[in-house]
């Protein structure tokens, strides 16, 4: 830890005799590259008064391979380069599956995923999260790999991230932070921007922290206002004075949203909104149907403006089609709260096109999360239509399977000439909606695939 963290080329230590005399000189230096999991190595003992080792040119020689091991390697200049950390009690096979995200994640987020290390724990350390002989490993791992900044692939509580990154020195973030940042760069409309704002700031406000109780003693009540608030309880005031305004915007954008859609109820215009785990493939989708060009990239949270879109059916009924933003794994509550007034427009939805990726290996675990959050929104009573995406990408014996077991309909979202299947059981089904609308209730349920 010393070598790493003092940035020292080589630590010696000299043992005396029974006699107190020198006796042994014992020297090591951190490798470039681990050997055997070992990270350093020990020098065999010598005598301090013959050294059998060239100094500068062991050191000359471990700097310039360390210069190369850590020279960024197909990594875009202003890339950040990271290690990926999972600290799970959970099986080793959903660690790495879900480790297999947090790496797109990063990717997203314009980081240069250098190395993930997995620790598999009986309990999750309270403070440190990981074990500090593990967190020693991981400093120098970082060293030899040219990282500045740890990942960990779960939400850190303050006092963890403050522990971790008093022993390690480097940059510590969590999931949600990253998450965070995705949104905050991909935000465009001024409703995107306050959202992502607000949900930052509601997750930094109890990370605004002193070093010790003594500073909550001195601050707020009475003789600890005006002049004399610290810096602190300052920034954590104006953090709070910010979120009241964004709320206050936000409830001015939601009352909008609301008289948008009475006036559109008022019209009777069915609504279909798409659905789905982020980079399933939505705007895609909506794309091909409606013959727009709305941004449709292959990575995560592409999406975050809900658009809409008109389409007619060839019984010329009229429909609204909205893409939404994508959901995840344990999306952060900070961001379900702040988007929940672009949320809130599903609730008015006809019918759900829930686009799933089968060609995805972890599609099962998405659709359960993405049902958890239909759920938690109280959506699940809304009628719903499985949609599997990139069938080309799948075998055609397993994707009809699929779509006995899930009662879906396969598509691939940017051929057109797949998606009639999927036209026609919306046709059917807004024809129902319809029909219930103008008093000729129908009881059938939306049709499962055969």
């Amino acid at each position: 830890m010393d070598l790493a963290l003092l940035k020292l080329d080589l630590m010696a230590a000299v043992t005396m005799d029974k006699d107190g005399q020198p006796d042994y000189l014992h020297a090591a230096h951190l490798l470039p590259e681990g050997i055997d999991g070992q990270n350093w190595q020990i020098l065999p003992p010598m005598r301090p008064w013959e050294p059998d080792i060239d100094c500068q040119a062991l050191i000359r020689s471990l700097e310039s391979e360390f210069a190369r091991k850590t020279r960024p390697q197909k990594v875009k200049r202003k890339w950040e380069r990271a290690l990926l950390v999972s600290v799970t009690t959970a099986s080793k096979r959903a660690a790495e599956d879900s480790m297999i995200e947090l790496r797109e994640l990063a990717e997203s987020s314009n980081i240069a995923v250098m190395d993930t290390v997995i620790q598999n724990r009986k309990k999750i350390d309270p403070r440190f999260l990981i074990g500090e002989g593990k967190l020693s490993q991981l400093v120098i791992l970082a060293l030899q790999k040219g990282a500045d900044l740890l990942i960990f692939d779960r939400e850190l509580n303050p006092s963890q991230v403050r522990s971790v990154t008093d022993l390690t020195d480097v940059k510590v973030i969590d999931r949600t932070q990253l998450i965070l940042d995705i949104f905050a760069q991909r935000a465009r409309s001024r409703e995107g921007k306050i959202q992502v704002e607000l949900a930052q700031l509601k997750y930094i406000l109890p990370r605004l922290v002193g070093k010790g109780t003594a500073m909550s003693r001195l601050t707020g009540g009475i003789g600890g206002r005006g002049p004399g608030e610290t810096k602190l309880e300052i920034d954590r005031r104006r953090v709070r004075d910010r979120i009241a305004h964004l709320e206050k915007l936000l409830k001015g954008i939601q009352k909008q949203r609301g008289q948008r859609r009475a006036r559109r109820n008022k019209r009777g215009v069915p609504v279909i909104s798409i659905i789905g785990y982020t980079n399933a493939g939505k705007s895609t989708l909506l794309n091909t149907m409606t013959k727009s060009s709305v941004l449709a990239e292959s990575r995560l949270f592409a999406t975050l403006d809900p658009t809409s879109k008109r389409k007619k059916f060839p019984k010329d009924v009229e429909v609204i089609i909205t893409d939404t933003v994508g959901f995840i794994r344990e999306l952060p509550e900070e961001l379900i709260t702040a988007f929940r007034a672009t949320l809130e427009e599903l609730e008015d939805a006809d019918l759900l096109l829930n686009v799933i990726d089968i060609s995805n290996p972890r599609f099962d675990d998405q659709i359960q999360s993405v049902e958890r959050i239909l759920e938690s929104l109280h959506l699940d009573r809304i009628p719903a239509l499985n949609v599997l995406n990139k069938q080309d990408r799948v075998d055609p014996v397993t994707v009809k399977k699929l779509a006995r077991r899930l009662e879906a309909v396969a598509i691939s979202a940017n051929d057109e000439e797949t998606l009639t299947p999927l036209l026609d059981k919306m046709e059917l089904h807004i024809g129902r909606v319809i029909r219930r609308k103008n008093g000729m209730d129908s009881a059938e349920p939306l049709a499962a695939v055969s």
